[in-house]
């Protein structure tokens, strides 16, 4: 015994005729979302990157509407139950091509039809179960992060934990000042050592002035012997 047909099956429904797409392209879409509830199918379709995934959403959000307004449904307790998509007309038009020959397009277009119906008790019950314990996280994970706002940072996190001796201390203390008179004295070399550079160049200046007045008093008496 076959199944109900289409046009007779039970729930609310929406239909989107002659939309210019091809009936595969849609089904694709339409496979996904059959038999999920009406939340987790708008977030399926909204997560799809297809083209039909736009439309499809707009005719779910019409079965919706309709089983709310018409059939005094609640939204929360709705599923697809049904979705398919319908050859529509095709367009024929025609292409030139090589030697006055004429190529076929074929421009497809499809019907959408989605239906929603209530949950039964069963699995409606355990969809409140999961929806209930999913509230229930997250307010508990929003409570403690707004607690964590509000606590004050203890002080031991910004100081580091280093437990230093005092046989460390002194170590260190010894350290520095050996170094400190390390480069004291280096210093006082170095000043030593300036100081010598300068009187060596002073005694090499007195030098060239002393030889340069002896040629001074040389050229000087033999100018008088020759007058």
């Amino acid at each position: 015994m076959t199944g109900p047909k289409t046009n007779e099956r039970p729930g609310t429904r929406a239909t989107l005729r002659g939309f210019h797409m091809s009936a595969s392209k849609a089904r694709v879409v339409l496979n996904l979302i059959r038999g999920e509830d009406v939340t987790s199918a708008a977030e399926i379709l909204a997560g799809t990157t297809r083209e039909a995934a736009d439309v499809i959403g707009k005719v779910l959000a019409s079965a919706v509407a309709n089983a709310v307004n018409n059939d005094a449904m609640s939204a929360d307790e709705l599923y697809v139950s049904a979705a398919y998509a319908d050859e529509g007309i095709t367009m024929k038009r025609f292409t030139p091509r090589a030697r006055g020959r004429a190529g076929k397009i074929r421009k497809r277009s499809c019907h959408i039809t989605v239906i929603v119906s209530r949950l039964d008790e069963d699995r409606l019950e355990l969809l409140r179960v999961a929806r209930s314990a999913q509230a229930a996280a997250s307010r508990s994970r929003r409570v403690a992060s707004s607690r964590r706002r509000g606590e004050p940072v203890p002080a031991a996190q910004y100081e580091p934990s280093v437990d230093v001796t005092e046989n460390e201390v002194g170590d260190t203390v010894g350290e520095t000042e050996s170094e400190t008179q390390s480069e004291t004295e280096v210093a006082e070399v170095g000043v030593a050592d300036e100081a010598a550079t300068d009187a060596v160049e002073d005694a090499a200046h007195d030098d060239e002035v002393g030889e340069t007045n002896e040629d001074d008093t040389v050229s000087e008496h033999t100018t008088e012997e020759t007058n």
